[in-house]
């Protein structure tokens, strides 16, 4: 009995040792070394997602699987029906490009469980439907020839495999608990868990270079999952073995993990402030949709205007920040005629004022925004942005920039503004004269050259 002991001992320590020794692999990066990985992303501000996958051909949202509890028999006709012949990646690259879009994230496989690359380890994907391609090789050689960094998403969850077990999200799930048990029998989440790497490895050793990869999602909790069910630790090992440098969200339930996940992800909302863990400043990117779908929606009439889109870009970089704006193409493979329009009119204004939007990040302590508008600041250049969003007609108040300013400009035309400083000298302010009638872009952007 005392050797029995001994042994349990030792065999603690040892599974204590390797739980150091992975928790040590993850986070063996330096504060400096992250901040240069992510040099390239925090400096674009600016990239592209995008949803597509079988939910493209109902029409009606991407969880429609889900919403309408189908079971695989009766989601089969999309896969049987999935051809998407107008599809040309080198048009959608060079939409996101002439939009302003520096990197690109599509779902390779999204929680219908379809795989849009040629995996081994299913028969669930693009090259086994009428169309017969990998859809992900010709996305990848596409984007990367408009010089767009190249990322892939890929759900954690899968509503398709047989081992993976029904939950709380899962199209098939139940009002009673006890029912579970029952429609779990014989699937294995350590098949399925297999099966995930095994894609993973696929999709970081096939295509190259492959600079962000987006794990979706943990939801831990009563017939839910987190990162045990997905073996997240090892599933992120392996994902930095391939690709030291990839850039990876914070969506495996591993966020008290140091080194478990690089930027943080506020889906569909605007943050108050630059958001924050244990009170430091992290990165971060906001996913947004153009309505309120991530997939083709024929029928959605929620659609932002190009306005809207673009203060929300404006935003996100104003507190330290990426947007990440989402497109869902149709089943032929097109961009919907909105998002086309939208993305014209987004380039169309990135065109003049990218100034204020690559390199740029919150406005130093001590400097404040006028009413209705938002700051951006390049740290290296030195100069402030002040977007207005609503044209001021003839004036505008700068509060405690006096000794600060060397110069002003409309960004869009280099055209000068011209000030004074304010009556009341000891208050530092400076007012500027503005033309009455509003430049011809869609939000205008004063750029200041800071002493």
């Amino acid at each position: 009995m005392k050797s029995w002991k001994i042994f349990i001992c030792l065999l603690a320590i040892l599974l204590l040792i390797n739980s150091q020794s992975a928790q040590s692999q993850l986070s063996k990066e330096t504060d400096a070394q992250k901040v240069q990985r992510m040099k390239w992303w925090t400096e674009a501000r600016f990239g592209m997602f995008i949803h597509w996958g079988l939910y493209a051909l109902p029409a009606r949202h991407e969880w429609v699987k889900n919403r309408e509890r189908m079971t695989n028999e009766q989601y089969q006709k999309y896969f049987d029906n999935f051809n998407p012949d107008l599809y040309n990646p080198k048009e959608w690259a060079r939409m996101a490009r002439d939009a302003g879009m520096k990197y690109v994230v599509l779902t390779a496989k999204h929680h219908e469980g379809f795989c849009l690359f040629d995996s081994k380890y299913t028969d669930y994907k693009s090259t086994n439907t009428s169309f017969g391609k990998d859809l992900i090789k010709e996305y990848v050689e596409a984007f990367r020839a408009e010089g767009l960094k190249v990322g892939f998403y890929y759900s954690l969850i899968d509503w398709h495999h047989p081992d993976y077990t029904i939950d709380s999200r899962h199209p098939q799930r139940q009002d009673d608990d006890a029912m579970y048990e029952k429609l779990n029998k014989g699937r294995d989440m350590n098949k399925y868990r297999e099966y995930m790497k095994n894609q993973v490895r696929e999709l970081l050793t096939n295509y190259g270079e492959i600079s962000i990869i987006w794990f979706d999602f943990s939801f831990p909790g009563k017939n839910g999952k987190g990162r045990a069910d997905w073996d997240s630790e090892n599933l992120l090992k392996l994902a930095r073995s391939l690709q030291p440098g990839i850039i990876v969200d914070d969506r495996l339930d591993l966020k008290d993990v140091e080194g478990g996940w690089d930027f943080t992800t506020p889906e569909q909302y605007k943050v108050e402030k630059w958001p924050e863990y244990n009170g430091k400043k992290i990165p971060w990117e906001t996913c947004q949709t153009f309505s309120g779908s991530w997939g083709y929606y024929r029928d959605e009439t929620s659609w932002k205007s190009p306005a809207q889109l673009l203060e929300l870009l404006i935003e996100s970089v104003s507190k330290g920040g990426n947007l990440l704006l989402n497109v869902g193409p149709t089943a032929r493979g097109t961009f919907d005629h909105r998002a086309q329009d939208r993305l014209s009119a987004m380039g169309d204004w990135i065109a003049l004022n990218s100034r204020s939007i690559y390199g740029c990040t919150e406005a130093p302590a001590g400097m404040y925004a006028p009413p209705n508008s938002l700051l951006t600041y390049n740290p290296v250049t030195n100069r402030l942005y002040i977007h207005l969003l609503v044209w001021p007609m003839g004036r505008l108040d700068l509060k405690n920039m006096a000794d600060k300013v060397k110069y002003i400009q409309l960004l869009s035309d280099a055209s000068e503004v011209r000030y004074t400083v304010g009556r009341d000298i000891a208050a530092n302010d400076l007012t500027l004269t503005l033309p009455v009638q509003k430049p011809p872009v869609e939000i205008p952007v004063l750029e200041v050259i800071l002493r």
